[in-house]
């Protein structure tokens, strides 16, 4: 019967504004499920009736050294996050491949995705439910004997927003249809949120430790390898913004990828740096290689999708460490301005030099004027943050003499530089292409390559990229054009122009991201009619974002539109305030601003008037 219900939802058009009723009904069935049995479990455990949780609690407090309501979810997220960020990349990989889903449930990869975000979820929720009495001076009261440490609060706020991502992600398409981008509002909540669940782990952590009256254990392998596989997982986490140049199907300006390269970096391999020591960004480093590359591995060869690339952070990680033998825990700020310093400039070639091994879209030299200042200062802004974060998070760093303005100017000048990226203006006077299709001689679909004539001759100069791409009709290309004279260009590798397959030229110069349309399928759930791929044509360049997302409603309302982007913007604003709130409470917390947690009050010792000599 199940096998039923999936081919039919196989064989009809895959929606296009929202998914159908009976897998909404069906979708919500089941989170309301799934929460119906983490209440009993949390329900049957406060009240003495299963005995299981205690148990697992105490196993994980004997192994990590922390008390169990820190060290249970310490040791859980880490596999709920692996399950969701694999279901991430296997779910791009597919919309890559094949196109829109028949529906929610029809993805398998959504399955991975829902299970890895309730776990984060339930990993805040598991350790307020393990507590009876106030475990640390900077929990919240709940209940008469539930409280709330701080850092499960900032795991269960990022799990929430998680999770209610996938419901507005539906009623997003419902307004405006489907958003074919990694960068859609709702998208960045889901795996934002997963990501800086990581903040909330190391607030626990010191929690705990002040709980037990001294710092997070490090002495064994798996005390090692906890840190170790955080700090990996929050650059993970900070990686994932970059996912559509990963997979070589941006939608964006390609001086987004060496500028998210410098924030991910800067925060995350500076912050894993104060946090764990001598060697620790370099760890991080590594771990991030290890698991990327076994997601590849799956994504690409075992399951065979589009797989997707990924950097490499080993020259920023050693420029941290180097950075650090002069100034780390004692300085972390100024470890995070120099060393940042470091990632936007040392860091960028060292990219660009692996974009031209190992990337779908390698960076041009035209790329080094426009990026290279804007790595720079996203590199410093985003490694002032770093050392912030690790700062608050690390009890022996020493808290830092540095100017009231430092970090709100470090955030202002990351802002500013993403800001500076946004626009994609499409020209008063847009250039032209006349395409010529080869035919492949015995294909048994329509295989064709490609000759290009731009007009004027000179509008791919200083490009970014100029290619040919085809995907979602089982695969992906990324074809780059050669040139062959002024203004003319030919493909190496021929288009399919039949089925599903979508074909487009492609060119982004300056601040401009542009596309042509070479074929189009027809698509009736859109609607929009197909475009057909003749011998030879000649068709104006237009805004490439137009020809990805196709299923995009036309006709909506700004005034929808305004209030749609504002009502995310609060949210993710919102999130970003309580989790700086939680790290100011926390590090202020270990810096002596709070008193110590409660226990046996020591009366002072009596005064004594000195002797006269």
């Amino acid at each position: 019967m199940l096998s039923t219900f999936s081919s039919t939802l196989a064989a009809s058009a895959p929606p296009a504004g929202g998914a159908a009723i009976g897998q909404v009904i069906g979708a919500t069935l089941g989170g309301l499920l799934a929460t119906a049995v983490l209440l009993w479990i949390i329900t049957a455990h406060r009240s003495g009736r299963i005995a299981w949780v205690g148990k697992l609690a105490g196993f994980s407090e004997r192994v990590n050294g922390l008390p169990g309501w820190a060290s249970l979810p310490s040791g859980l997220i880490g596999g709920a996050l692996l399950i969701a960020v694999f279901g991430m990349y296997w779910d791009i990989s597919i919309h890559i491949d094949k196109g829109r889903d028949p529906g929610p449930l029809a993805n398998p990869a959504h399955y991975f995705i829902l299970v890895g975000l309730f776990g984060v979820f339930f990993c805040g929720i598991v350790s307020m439910a393990l507590t009876k009495e106030r475990p640390s001076d900077v929990a919240f009261k709940l209940t008469r004997d539930m409280y709330a440490p701080l850092g499960a609060m900032m795991i269960l706020v990022c799990g929430t927003v998680s999770l209610l991502a996938f419901p507005l992600d539906d009623i997003w398409h419902r307004l405006f249809g489907q958003d074919v981008t990694l960068w859609g509002p709702t998208h960045l909540l889901l795996f934002g949120g997963a990501s800086f669940s990581i903040l909330g782990i190391w607030v626990l952590q010191v929690e705990g430790a002040r709980a037990r009256g001294g710092d997070v254990p490090r002495g064994t392998f798996l005390h090692k390898f906890r840190d170790i596989s955080l700090a990996g997982a929050l650059l993970i986490g900070m990686s994932t913004f970059q996912g559509e140049f990963d997979f070589g199907v941006p939608q964006f300006r390609l001086v987004w990828q060496p500028v998210l390269l410098a924030l991910a970096a800067g925060i995350a391999l500076v912050a894993a740096r104060v946090r764990l020591g001598r060697g620790g960004a370099l760890a991080g480093a590594l771990f991030f290689i290890g698991l990327r590359g076994l997601l590849a591995l799956i994504v690409g060869g075992l399951i065979g999708e589009t797989t997707p690339h990924f950097p490499l952070y080993i020259a920023e990680a050693l420029c941290v460490e180097v950075v650090a033998l002069r100034w780390g825990r004692q300085r972390p700020l100024t470890l995070g301005l120099v060393a940042g310093a470091l990632i936007g400039s040392v860091g960028f070639f060292a990219e660009y030099a692996w974009s031209h091994v190992w990337m779908v879209n390698s960076w041009p030299s035209s790329l080094i004027g426009e990026a290279l200042p804007l790595t720079l200062i996203t590199g410093i802004g985003a490694g002032v943050l770093g050392g912030a974060i690790g700062r608050a998070v690390t009890p022996s760093a020493v808290t830092e003499r540095a100017p009231r303005w430092a970090l709100p100017a470090a955030g202002v000048a990351v802002i500013g530089v993403i800001v500076w990226c946004t626009p994609q203006p499409l020209p008063s006077n847009p250039p032209k292409a006349t395409v010529t299709l080869t035919p492949v001689q015995g294909a048994a679909h329509r295989e064709a390559f490609a000759s290009v004539k731009l007009q004027p001759a000179d509008a791919a100069r200083n490009a970014r990229w100029l290619n040919v791409t085809a995907w979602q009709g089982g695969g992906k290309i990324v074809n780059k054009l050669t040139q062959t004279g002024p203004g003319t260009y030919k493909s190496t590798q021929a288009l399919p122009l039949y089925g599903d397959w979508k074909s487009t030229l492609r060119l982004q110069t300056g601040n401009q991201v542009l596309g042509v349309p070479i074929y189009m399928p027809a698509d009736s759930a859109i609607p929009v009619k197909g475009v057909a791929a003749p011998p030879q044509f000649t068709r104006q360049f237009g805004q490439d974002k137009k020809l990805l997302q196709r299923e995009q409603k036309k006709g909506v309302s700004t005034v929808l539109w305004t209030i749609a982007y504002l009502a995310v913007l609060l949210i993710a604003v919102l999130v970003g305030v309580l989790l700086v709130l939680g790290l100011r409470k926390i590090r202020r917390a270990h810096a002596g601003g709070q008193a110590p947690p409660p226990g046996p009050r020591r009366e002072p010792a009596p005064r004594t008037r000195p002797v006269p000599a």
